[in-house]
């Protein structure tokens, strides 16, 4: 699928510039020049001080091979992965749009930061299980020279899930795929749940399913600037801005991308050959910009990117008497899940609304009456000691939730070639994004999914209506 799509970009005109260099073919000198010659100028001058040359050095490349939209976990694994898999270095020039530089609302820094391997479709649970050896091995992936290592304070405390009278007999048939893909995972009886874990109150439990490898939750914010800091050591170029267009199109081949600077109505055109859609929970209006989901109702032309916003609450509380180091991150039968956090009898959690519950995503305040009404009954009922906690703060954060499956969307689309996806993943994308994005990467360099085939990810899915339910989502 390469040669059908970068011939536009790979010519000489994008690559015979030398990693580093500006808008013009200037190199990195010439931005201290630039601000020594301006000093010069203002200070043989009367009056007010002007910029009489213009500093481009905010504007993104006009020329990328692949421009990412999103800087996110996502977008910056599949920025790693197109530099590591390509055929020599320097091959492939690539630019993360990022509209938010401080990352203050990205999902990313506002997770939970867990990873486990407790699903029920064998290639949410083949992602999770090549990102927990990616995040063991963190080290040997993004290392950078003269730079410290970094340390993602990985808990590996486990995931406990608990299951009703109802729900036993499916538990069971996931662990049974969970095994078979390689997962360490155990079913326990409430005997044996008590046995384990004498804080918890087992009334409407009638199994349980328990992590024993590769499971807790990690740093997301170190996994995230270890990204950064790594591809912007291979040449990954960043520009903070936000990508849109100036007038309507409909279905064809991206040619360029227009990004709009930060507070700012100038925008620059970047041509590029190919457009990753890594933009998380706003993916779908990205997408609304080239096209899609723009025909009739019905047909391929017409099928939207069924991605939107999710507000989520989390919060910490302070519980003396809880139930200590020991404590994996519960998932109650009510939806409500919790875990430790740090070593103070400090615990976090939350619970996913209904869909009649589900609060306005508008803003990212938070609903303190939420956890009171909607959480903390089911605490209290599953952990005893709960009844006593204090809420010490909370915040929200947004899943990029697939209302069609609940699941990731990979891959090209069917008309508009030369955009590709890595959204929609509903909660679990940030400890599934090295194997998103290794995915990603092997679809735009070989035309195929060469490791974990997540074919079923595809967009026509959505087209054809074929769901590919996935049934454990926290």
């Amino acid at each position: 699928m390469i040669r059908r799509v970068l011939p536009h970009g790979m010519g000489r005109g994008l690559l015979t510039r030398r990693p580093g260099t500006r808008r013009g073919g200037f190199s990195l000198d010439w931005d201290g020049k630039v601000s020594e010659i301006k000093k010069k100028i203002k200070s043989i001058l009367p009056g007010r001080s002007c910029d009489l040359l213009q500093d481009t050095s905010h504007l993104p490349p006009e020329h990328s091979d692949v421009v990412i939209v999103g800087g996110g976990v996502l977008g910056l694994s599949v920025a790693y992965w197109l530099k590591k898999l390509e055929s020599r270095r320097g091959a492939i020039r690539v630019l993360v749009v990022e509209r938010d530089h401080t990352y203050s609302q990205a999902s990313t820094g506002l997770s939970v930061g867990g990873i486990c391997q407790q699903f029920s479709l064998p290639e949410n649970i083949q992602l999770s299980l090549f990102s927990a050896s990616f995040l063991r091995n963190i080290n040997e992936y993004l290392a950078v020279v003269d730079a410290p290592p970094l340390d993602l304070r990985f808990n590996p405390s486990g995931y406990l899930l608990l299951a009703s009278e109802k729900d036993a007999a499916a538990m069971e048939s996931n662990v049974k795929v969970q095994r078979q893909e390689g997962a360490k995972v155990s079913l326990m009886s409430p005997d044996q749940l008590r046995n384990k874990f004498p804080w918890i109150n087992t009334e409407g439990v009638a199994l349980a399913s328990y992590g024993m490898e590769d499971e807790g939750w990690f740093d997301p914010w170190c996994l995230l600037q270890g990204l950064r800091r790594k591809v912007q050591s291979l040449g990954v170029l960043f520009c903070q801005g936000e990508v849109t267009h100036d007038k309507a199109v409909v279905l064809k081949r991206i040619h360029e991308v227009h990004v709009k600077m930060d507070r700012s109505l100038e925008y620059q055109p970047v041509e590029c050959a190919i457009v990753i859609n890594a933009a998380g929970a706003w993916s779908a209006q990205i997408a609304a910009l080239a096209g899609v989901g723009e025909g009739p109702p019905g047909t391929l032309q017409g099928t939207k990117l069924p991605v939107e916003p999710r507000k989520r609450y989390v919060y910490v509380w302070h519980c003396p008497q809880g139930p200590g180091l020991e404590t994996p991150l519960v998932a109650d039968t009510s939806g409500a899940y919790f875990r430790r956090e740090g070593l103070g009898s400090n615990y976090l959690g939350g619970r996913s609304p209904t869909e009649q519950e589900e609060p306005d995503p508008a803003n990212l305040e938070v609903d303190h009456d939420f956890f009171q009404d909607k959480v903390w009954p089911h605490l209290a009922l599953r952990v005893p000691a709960f009844e006593t906690l204090k809420v010490q703060s909370a915040w929200a954060g947004y899943y990029d939730y697939n209302t069609f499956d609940q699941n990731g969307v990979v891959g090209p689309h069917p008309l508009v070639v030369n955009m590709y996806f890595a959204t929609g993943f509903s909660g679990h994308g940030l400890q599934q994004a090295p194997g998103i994005g290794r995915a990603v990467a092997e679809m735009v360099l070989k035309g195929r999914f060469q490791t974990i085939d997540l074919s079923p990810f595809l967009f026509t899915r959505f087209y054809l209506g074929e769901k590919i339910q996935e049934n454990n989502i926290i």
